[in-house]
């Protein structure tokens, strides 16, 4: 499958955090950046020509479109990917990266199309809220699992069941690989959405965006046993008011809003 590159000029770090927020609502799997350009990802099958437009019209922005095949991607992905350090706990690196061990814990992944490498604010976030969750022989939920980067984290933590699902056919296969990576064995992944989830879980991590979230927060308080924890993220500071209510409408307690530049995650407790 193709793949299109949108080359868009950024004024400010605050509408390049809207802007990304906004087109990975619109099946945006990607982003690159530099200090004035933000290059956006789409696949040819999730390119919404009009609906783009229309958003880059909203930020008074307009872009450049090319065509890439998925093998030009995945080597200029490789190529400019860095590994990450989140504090001293967690350290998220490519296969090919040879770095001295500084953190506590190592995850290691083939850095592909599939969002979730740990440089996006949300992942950061994700991984430094799971250092304070026990996740020692819990069952654990990933629900939107992009490289499996949090699955893996959970396992590793000691997780003794980890379901992981993403609709995205090459998230799907690139969690696979980077749970072989890994050496994980209580990892189970599939391409599939979560109302097809019967099982309950202890802990829920759920890095997506805003809609899906407020979408599926009922069916997520279903299938959080109780005293469990769910952990999501996805979210722009903005949405903080919207989601907290949403959770706690559903039953769930609003343990902590936690902040990084322009994103946030929430941490919540089913009791």
């Amino acid at each position: 499958m193709n793949y299109f590159q949108l080359s868009i000029a950024i004024p400010n770090d605050e509408t390049r955090e809207l802007l990304i927020a906004a087109l990975s609502e619109q099946g945006v799997e990607g982003f690159e950046e530099d200090e004035t350009t933000l290059k956006a990802f789409v696949s040819e099958a999730d390119y919404q020509a009009v609906v783009i437009a229309e958003i880059l019209q909203e930020f008074g922005l307009t872009s450049k479109l090319e065509t890439i095949e998925p093998t030009n991607w995945n080597a200029k992905w490789e190529a400019d990917f860095e590994p990450v350090l989140i504090n001293d706990f967690c350290t998220i690196r490519a296969h090919f990266h040879t770095i001295p061990l500084t953190t506590k814990h190592e995850v290691i992944i083939t850095p592909k199309m599939s969002f979730g490498t740990g440089h996006h604010a949300t992942t950061h976030l994700m991984v430094a809220q799971m250092q304070h969750i026990d996740f020692k022989d819990k069952s654990v939920f990933d629900f939107g699992t992009g490289t499996g980067v949090l699955a893996i984290l959970a396992e590793i933590l000691g997780a003794s069941e980890i379901i992981a699902i993403d609709n995205d056919e090459w998230s799907f296969e690139n969690t696979r690989e980077n749970i072989g990576l890994n050496n994980c064995h209580n990892i189970s992944v599939s391409m599939d959405s979560i109302e097809s989830v019967q099982q309950t879980f202890d802990i829920i991590l759920a890095n997506i965006n805003r809609h899906i979230l407020l979408a599926y927060m009922p069916k997520m308080y279903q299938l959080l046993n109780d005293g469990g924890t769910l952990l999501m993220s996805g979210l722009l500071t903005d949405d903080e008011l919207m989601v907290s209510d949403a959770a706690k409408a559903a039953g769930f307690t609003v343990q902590g809003v936690f902040t990084r530049n322009n994103w946030i995650s929430i941490l919540c407790a089913k009791s």
